[in-house]
Parts: structure tokens; sequence; C-alpha cells
């Protein structure tokens, strides 16, 4: 879209949706189009994020946490105090710094504090058991670690530090951060949530890192030097980091903005709710925030009162989600729908959105939420619907700017797809990993010849557009022939009283696997598997039918909301060799 084009159509039938806001004129925008029309990204070190913004609006509110809210001139004073303080401890450039935070203020001082030092930002999930905290830390060599004033958070951090080479613990104490009257009733309410230090000599408060004069010793950086580690969900193995530059990251902001049409002058704000040690919040919440000068309002966990209250308080411009969040909106009863009247951009990831969940919220919200697609490998985000042209049902949109998108077969690599056929999406551009920390082996089987595999079966249109079909690891072989869970959860997902569904494949002694469907319906429902198994017969071919049906209350999901496979499979592994 060009700068400037505000507004195009949804397709006929549905309601209009419009830019709203006025462009920057003659902004210095991040990207530039060459003379045969294609994106071109010049590499920026993502320091330069922050850097900008406070020059540029030093007195914008740039964070909102629980109403308390931090200048962009206050956030980079902090950050350089914090860069002070962790080069006092010691840190320098290429250290790894570990991050497990929930979102707050302190997880975006300690990022940009890192990053300005030349250190790598290690994100680490808080659910993370103490065995998978203990094998990051190692491998990733992890100097010092930032947590949570959580006691289930700190205790697994503190019982492996030692063990695994860390030198320091960083708390992030809540009274330090919350406003006054929340700070009040977390000291006297929670204290069953307070932290208890065995070993001091390990601890170091942030308040006392930050305590100095904010003059962090210069150093010398490249964009694209690694910025971030971004381990993978570890679904198919070990965990693997991947290394993401500077200009990676930023890259893929600047892309953000080219989708986003340019740069306007009021401020948008976005509602900070996806964690942001996960990459789509890492990009979309906080560098891409931070780059366009937005106030972040920020929230630790999804928890729907309190995101209610959020977007009471702080309408937001801009919301980021993955599809249990629209469907939560959706279960909603109309008088606590929120107003979501102000939202400009809304954009879906994480996993596929079912088509029935995105008509939902967008006729209860009376806004537009588009799907994209990424990885953490590409910074993550490579293809999305456009924010204000043709959406097409089912398909993650088309790629993103300065992307190009491949499908080739993932047996013989060599043969490109032609559009309509199926095979393994594959993809280019600047946002891609420089690859997996310390292990090249794993980096040489996810590039064919500089394009990065997904692992993802889909197709492309006649017009571009990206259709997924499945994971390749989620195949069900039934008698030969390949069954895609999400054929089936999409189908199940138009019965009116499905809420959650996952597919797996199971054992079949007759057909080597069978799929199974886990349902959580809609509370007070009364669904049945047999009125289930009636609905999906006229919807699925019967190689694609579940064999078995299991319902309970709530699905398995991760720490940003999606729905996970990974659980169910390892339940039903259990079952067939004996475990409880």
């Amino acid at each position: 879209m060009e700068q400037g084009d505000t507004w195009r159509t949804n397709p006929p039938g549905t309601m209009l949706f419009k830019r709203r806001g006025t462009p920057i004129p003659d902004y210095p925008l991040p990207y530039f189009v060459d003379e045969t029309g294609k994106y071109v990204f010049p590499p920026r070190l993502l320091t330069s994020l922050l850097d900008n913004a406070v020059e540029r609006w030093p007195e914008r509110s740039a964070i909102d946490y629980f109403g308390r809210c931090w200048t962009y001139g206050e956030l980079g004073a902090l950050a350089d105090r914090a860069a002070r303080g962790l080069q006092d401890l010691g840190v320098a450039p290429g250290d790894r710094v570990g991050l497990c935070l929930g979102n707050s203020p302190y997880h975006v001082v300690l990022y940009f504090a890192v990053l300005k030092i030349g250190g790598i930002v290690v994100n680490l999930n808080p659910l993370y058991t103490a065995s998978e905290m203990d094998h990051l830390l190692r491998d990733a060599g992890i100097k010092i670690v930032a947590v949570p004033e959580v006691r289930f958070v700190h205790e697994k951090v503190e019982s492996v530090a030692r063990q695994a080479g860390v030198e320091t613990i960083l708390i992030s104490r809540m009274r330090d951060i919350l406003p006054w009257h929340l700070r009040l009733g977390y000291q006297l309410f929670r204290r069953r949530d307070h932290i208890r230090i065995s070993d001091p000599d390990l601890h170091c408060e942030i308040a006392d890192l930050i305590d100095n004069a904010g003059d962090p010793d210069p150093v010398a950086m490249d964009p694209h030097d690694v910025a971030v580690l971004q381990y993978t969900g570890g679904t198919t193995g070990v965990p693997k980091g991947a290394m993401l530059t500077h200009a990676n990251l930023a890259s893929n902001c600047a892309m953000m903005l080219a989708h986003f049409g340019g740069m306007i002058e009021e401020q948008q704000r976005t509602l900070g709710v996806l964690p942001m040690f996960h990459v789509f919040a890492l990009t979309s919440v906080l560098n891409f925030g931070i780059d366009i000068g937005a106030e972040l309002v920020l929230l630790p966990r999804f928890e729907m009162k309190k995101v209610l209250a959020a977007i009471r308080r702080k309408p937001p411009t801009q919301v980021y989600g993955v599809p249990t969040i629209w469907a939560a909106f959706n279960s909603l009863p109309d008088s606590k729908m929120p107003d979501l009247s102000s939202v400009q951009c809304c954009i879906s990831g994480g996993a596929p959105l079912p088509l029935e969940v995105r008509q939902e919220f967008e006729q209860r919200a009376k806004t537009r939420v588009v799907e994209g697609y990424g990885l953490s490998e590409a910074s993550p985000i490579i293809t999305c619907n456009p924010l204000f042209g043709e959406v097409k049902d089912n398909s993650c949109g088309p790629p993103f700017p300065g992307t190009t998108i491949e499908i080739r077969d993932p047996e013989n690599p060599e043969h490109l797809c032609a559009p309509g056929e199926r095979g393994e999406v594959m993809a280019r551009g600047p946002q891609l990993m420089k690859g997996y920390w310390q292990n090249p082996a794993a980096t040489e089987k996810t590039f064919y010849e500089g394009a990065l595999r997904t692992a993802d079966i889909g197709y492309l249109d006649e017009d571009g557009y990206l259709f997924l079909v499945d994971r390749i690891k989620d195949l069900i072989l039934c008698s030969g022939y390949n069954v895609y869970p999400r054929v089936i959860e999409d189908a199940a997902y138009q019965h009116p009283d499905v809420l959650e569904a996952v597919a797996i494949g199971i054992p079949d002694k007759y057909r080597g696997q069978a799929p199974k469907l886990f349902i959580a319906a809609h509370e007070g429902s009364g669904l049945t598997a047999k009125a289930l198994e009636e609905f999906l017969s006229t919807r699925l071919n019967p190689i694609e039918m579940p064999d078995e049906f299991e319902f309970r209350d709530s699905l398995p999901k991760t720490m940003i909301g999606k729905l996970s496979k990974k659980e169910l499979v390892e339940e039903e592994e259990s079952k067939r060799h004996g475990g409880s």
C-alpha cells in the first residue's frame, strides 16, 4: 500500500475499514522502494529504535503499567543507567543476559540496556521447568539472568543457577514499578508469592543496578551482530537458539511499518498482553512499538478482567493476539464486550486463526482482525493479510514487504511448486536468522540454498496469498493417505458449540495412524461425541473422520495462549506405555 492511500474496503458484505490518522510528511522511513519496485531495508541497530524515540518524542508516554506511566525520556535514562550497572557487573560485548520476566517496565529497560552494551538478550519463558531452565542457561552460557519477584519462578532459577554458571540473578521488585495503591496491596495480600533468597551473594536488586549516573561506556556494534537468542519451542527435540541479529529484528519492524502504510502523526497505543519473551510480541509489541513511538500498555498475562480494565483506561489503536484471545472475547456476553472502535491494527499470529472465530470477533468487536504467519527463525513475520486491502478467508496473507515465499517439494526441493500445488513453505528475506546457536548441523538442515525451510505445508494462490495446510511433523498417515489435522479442526470449529479443538494422530493397527479429536465445548452446550460425529460426517471424508473424541473443560496451551498439541501427544504416548 502506498503511503497516503488511507483506506480500502473489506470483501463485499462486511464493514468498511478505514485508516485513521494523518501521515507525517517527509518522515525518514527506515526503508525505500528501488527502481524495480522492490522494498529495501537498510540494516539498523535495535538501540537506534529507542534512541530515535527519545530524541523525537521525549515527553510522550512510553509505558503504562496498571496506570503508572514512564515517558520516552525517562525510559531512555533508565536504560542508560541499567546499561552502566550491567557493565559494572562485568557484562561485555557478546555476553548473554537472560530475561525471565513477564511484561513489565523493567523488561523493556533491561532489553535495551543489554543491547546498548553489545550484549545478547536470551528470552526465557518463566513457565519453563527447572530442568528446561538448566538446559537453556547452560546452552546459552548465560552470565546474568533477571527474574520477577514471583516465588515459583525465582525458586526454579536459583536452584540451578550456580551449577549452570550464572554469576548474578537480578530481582525485579513489584514495589518499584506498581502504582502506590497496587503496591500496597501486593505487599499486604500477596505474601505467599514473595521470594525467599537462600544465596544472597548470587543476587542483585534491579533498583541497586540502576543506582548510578547512567553513563555506560560506548562499545563498537554492527547491525549484523547477534542481538537475541530466541529459543524454539522444543516440540520436536531439544530447543535450539535462533540467532537473531539487530538487522534481522529491525528489518521486520520496518516491514511492519511498510505494511501499516507509513508513519502517522498521532501516537499509537499498543495493548501489550502477549508476553514479550515470545518472538511475536518481541517484534510487534516491543520493537515496533518503540520504533514508532507508541505507548505500550503492558499487562503481565492475559486475565480478562484486567484486559477489559486496561482497554477502558487506555483505548488501544493496536492489538496483537493469538486465536485463543479472540475466542475469549467471543465468549463474553454482549454487556461485557469492550469498545474496540479505536483499533486500526489488529493482527493474529502464533497459530492458525479459525474462520469462524475471526468472523464472530469482527462482527461483535466491529473491528477487523487479519492473520499473519511467521516463526522464530524469521524474527518472526513472513506473511500477513493487508490491514486495509483484501483479506482471503483461511489465508495468512501475501508475503511481507521485502519477503519472498517459495513452495517446494519437501522430498525434492529443487522442484518449485506451481500456484495451488502443495509443498513446503520456504522464505527469503532480511529478517531470516543468522543460524542456530552453536549448532551448525541443524542450521544447514534448516536452509535450502539460502531459503528458510519452515516445515509447514501450504500453497500460494494465483494472487500470491499463502494458505497453510499443516505442519510436516503433524501429518497423520492413514493407510498411506495424508490427513491434515487442521482440516479436521477447521471443520469442528464450524459447530457453534465448539470452543477449542485439537486433532492428533494415534496408532491404529489397521491403518497405521488414525485421527483423534480433543474438544472443549462452550459452557452449558451439552455437545456429545455422537452429535459432533454426525456434524463432521458431512464435512470430512471417511479417512479424515476421527476415530476417537475426547471432551475436556479446556485444552492445554502455551504461555502465549496457543493451543498446544505437545501435551496431548505425550499423554497418548503415556497411555500406550501404561503411564498415568
